[in-house]
């Protein structure tokens, strides 16, 4: 098996396991303020309270039940935005590559012209104007990153629809619908896959910057963005809070890149 498959998958679903047992595992209520408790020290650091095994907020809130709550608000967004991305690039690129002419050049030209617009700028736009919230960040994201499956999803339908086996199909009298269901569409799913997977990191990645900036869901929602935010404010007093949000972000980015690229090698016995 591929190593890069492997190590990703067991990074991966450790981390998505953690996101559904968070309320069986969190030591802690997330939301629960102990001021008495404020910016306690994780337990390498001396003064460390051994019932917050990773410190305390400026709230005394538990930062380890605050980490793992954010695991699962993180991964949610993240699928939930790739999903509706790939729904909607996936059925603008079979309709644009299988009937081409006028319906190829509006959707391919409205993807370049959406393209030639950062997603995130795109998304701090938008956010900032309907306010942030779960089902808006993944409203926004998801619309404004359909365009890469669009464009791959187009590229191989127009070379999938030249093949022998699709022209028998139409000499048999089969509808447009039918042989891209049956016959073109299980063709691409290995490839989107591939794409689907490596999203779902950039869409991480854009709802941590979101909550960051102050665009994401509200303090004093548990997400490693707001987490991160709150950290970098107490930077140099308390900066375990800052570090373990980062390392979190880090840690699921790298694991859902290398489970990417272990399908791609795994798929593409060129690689």
């Amino acid at each position: 098996m591929n190593r890069k498959l492997l190590i990703g998958a067991i990074l991966v679903g450790a981390i998505v396991l953690v996101a559904i047992l968070a309320d069986v595992i969190a030591p802690h209520d997330p939301y629960r303020q102990q001021l008495v408790m404020r910016m306690k020290p994780p337990f390498w650091a001396e003064g460390a309270n051994p019932a917050h095994p990773l410190g305390t907020d400026n709230f005394g809130r538990d930062l380890l039940s605050r980490l793992i709550h954010g695991s699962r608000l993180s991964v949610m967004v993240g699928v939930a935005a790739m999903l509706l991305a790939a729904s909607i690039g996936t059925l603008l690129g079979l309709v644009a590559g299988w009937r081409g002419g006028k319906t190829e050049a509006v959707i391919m030209r409205l993807a370049d012209a959406q393209l030639s617009i950062p997603e995130i700028l795109l998304a701090i736009l938008v956010v900032a104007a309907i306010g942030g919230s779960a089902v808006n960040l993944v409203l926004v994201l998801g619309l404004s990153g359909w365009m890469v499956h669009a464009r791959v999803v187009y590229g191989l339908t127009r070379s999938l629809r030249e093949r022998p086996f699709v022209e028998a199909a139409i000499s048999q009298g089969a509808t447009g619908g039918f042989i891209v269901l049956r016959h073109i569409l299980p063709h691409l799913l290995p490839v989107l896959s591939v794409v689907a997977t490596l999203q779902v990191a950039q869409m991480i990645l854009q709802e941590t910057a979101l909550s960051f900036l102050g665009l994401g869901l509200p303090p004093p929602a548990a997400t490693w963005g707001n987490i991160l935010a709150e950290g970098r404010e107490r930077l140099f007093v308390a900066p375990w809070i800052a570090n373990l949000a980062g390392f979190c972000i880090v840690l699921l980015v790298w694991g859902v890149n290398i489970l990417g690229n272990g399908l791609r090698e795994t798929l593409d016995p060129r690689e």
